[in-house]
């Protein structure tokens, strides 16, 4: 398996700690019935979420051939242009510009992503917006794949 890029869209350190103040405030809810009572549901409470988090995060990767966006993958020979997006890009692209068909894997606590259009007469999908903390890297590897030939061609 040839991996030329790969990142994990995580969460922002800032939704981790609201993780443990709901968390928290679950077990604040429960105290009155018992202090052990209300750590147990603080703990277990924020131990589910913060397990939540991590195995619903996805990872973007560039690799045998297809770039990869959560569970979707699209074969590189597919792709057209690409555009790294800024943070007022990305709002652009993520707002008044979206087109309502566009296959989208973003996150909000990530400002800047990358644009992939799609070149499948087959496939209604005009293109890919993707969350990226590194847009240019991600361009880069989907490019150099692209290049190296790796990628398939389209049917």
């Amino acid at each position: 398996m040839s991996v030329t890029y790969s990142e994990r869209l995580g969460p922002a350190w800032w939704v981790w700690g609201t993780t443990g103040l709901i968390g928290g405030g679950l077990g604040l809810v429960v105290s009155p019935h018992g202090t052990g009572l209300g750590w147990a549901v603080a703990v277990a409470a924020t131990a589910t979420l913060a397990y939540l988090l991590h195995r619903n995060t996805p990872e973007v990767a560039v690799r045998d051939g297809e770039l990869h966006a959560g569970r979707a993958h699209l074969p590189l020979g597919l792709t057209a242009e690409l555009t790294g997006l800024d943070p007022a890009a990305m709002r652009h692209a993520n707002g008044p510009g979206l087109d309502a068909r566009a296959f989208l894997c973003i996150r909000g606590w990530i400002p800047t992503g990358v644009r992939v259009a799609v070149q499948d007469p087959v496939d209604p999908t005009p293109y890919w917006l993707i969350s990226s903390r590194r847009p240019d890297h991600l361009v880069e590897a989907i490019s150099r794949a692209r290049q190296e030939g790796t990628a398939p061609t389209a049917p």
